[in-house]
């Protein structure tokens, strides 16, 4: 069996006993069998080029169908675009590349509106005082007061805002603790004072009850 090429078609041969060469036409019959077996186009069928003499025997679905499952056609797969420079364009843009005076489009309110950002910004900040309210971490008065100075844009972001809960804490605490102080130093001084008026008290009545005591002997 010899094979032969052209104007894209194949051609076999096979050489009969008594020497002659008998030729088949070409394999068009069995790719448009293929292609309705496979479901694709005729483009996507792939014969094999060293089996042509096998695939040209074949006259039937049935044939077809082992032909595909021994191997000897395959469906191509399809062709797609390739996403490969997309993806490095992509990553490029995220490290700060090709964003450039040349690249842009608009103004910078335009392409980042300062009402966006704004929004943002407080959305974070009004979300972290909430989760702090629910963690009794900050009680509700100094919620509704941190919530107004966000509202008038005392923080510029998150870090601040936490720097300033904590050194109000802080303060709060060591106003407390000095307070807890001044009262126990207040009542011990009251505690003192107290004695003493028992005390001078005390005296007083031993000093009125001494006279009386030596008037009655005499």
């Amino acid at each position: 069996v010899s094979t032969q090429s052209t104007w894209g078609l194949t051609y076999w041969f096979i050489l009969q006993p008594s020497g002659t060469l008998t030729m088949g036409g070409g394999q068009r019959f069995q790719a448009r069998l293929a292609k309705s077996i496979l479901k694709c186009g005729r483009k996507r069928v792939w014969l094999d080029p060293n089996e042509t003499a096998e695939i040209s025997l074949a006259n039937s679905r049935a044939n077809i169908r082992k032909l595909i499952k021994d191997g000897f056609i395959i469906r191509k797969p399809e062709k797609v675009q390739s996403r490969f420079r997309w993806r490095k364009y992509v990553m490029a843009r995220k490290k700060g590349r090709h964003s450039g005076p040349g690249k842009r489009r608009g103004t910078r309110n335009a392409r980042m509106p300062t009402k966006t950002l704004w929004m943002r910004r407080l959305r974070v900040l009004r979300r972290l005082l909430k989760k702090y309210r629910n963690a009794r971490k900050i009680d509700r008065h100094l919620y509704n007061s941190l919530y107004r100075k966000c509202k008038g844009n005392a923080f510029k972001n998150k870090r601040v805002l936490l720097e300033f809960i904590h050194k109000t804490k802080s303060t709060k605490l060591r106003e407390k603790v000095l307070q807890d102080q001044l009262d126990a130093k207040k009542n011990k001084t009251e505690a003192k004072r107290e004695k003493l008026r028992e005390k001078e008290t005390k005296r007083r009545d031993q000093q009125k009850a001494t006279p009386a005591a030596t008037t009655g002997k005499k």
